[in-house]
């Protein structure tokens, strides 16, 4: 029985640790994060979630454009991390900048349905 408590206690310690821990968001390293918006994305689940999301749509969506296409997705990353950036750590603006991307890159994807023969 004493092995049961002590596992109970070394898992408890682990999970508080845990706890403890930056959240880590999917387009990058939260514990590097210094700029106000990238805080704010690290310390909301909300935004993290978004965050992921956006950035597997757009990881998605990469490679499923022809090489001409590349470079407007990549220039349209840019200022859309220039918009987020904007929002500083206004949770509502960086909610709202990452909703519209999210449409934008599913967007893409519906373009490309579209073009595809049935």
């Amino acid at each position: 029985m004493p092995g049961k408590a002590f596992c109970l206690t070394t898992l408890s310690i682990l999970l508080l640790t845990a706890a403890w821990q930056p959240v880590q968001a999917a387009s990058f390293d939260c514990t590097k994060a210094e700029a106000p918006d990238e805080e704010a994305v690290c310390a909301d689940h909300h935004l993290n979630g978004e965050d992921a999301e956006m950035s597997v749509l757009y990881t998605q969506l990469k490679p499923l454009l022809g090489m001409g296409s590349h470079g407007d997705l990549d220039e349209a990353q840019v200022a859309w991390l220039k918009r987020r950036a904007g929002c500083g750590d206004d949770r509502i603006c960086l909610s709202k900048a990452y909703s519209d991307r999210i449409l934008q890159l599913r967007g893409g994807f519906e373009a490309l349905a579209k073009r595809s023969p049935s």
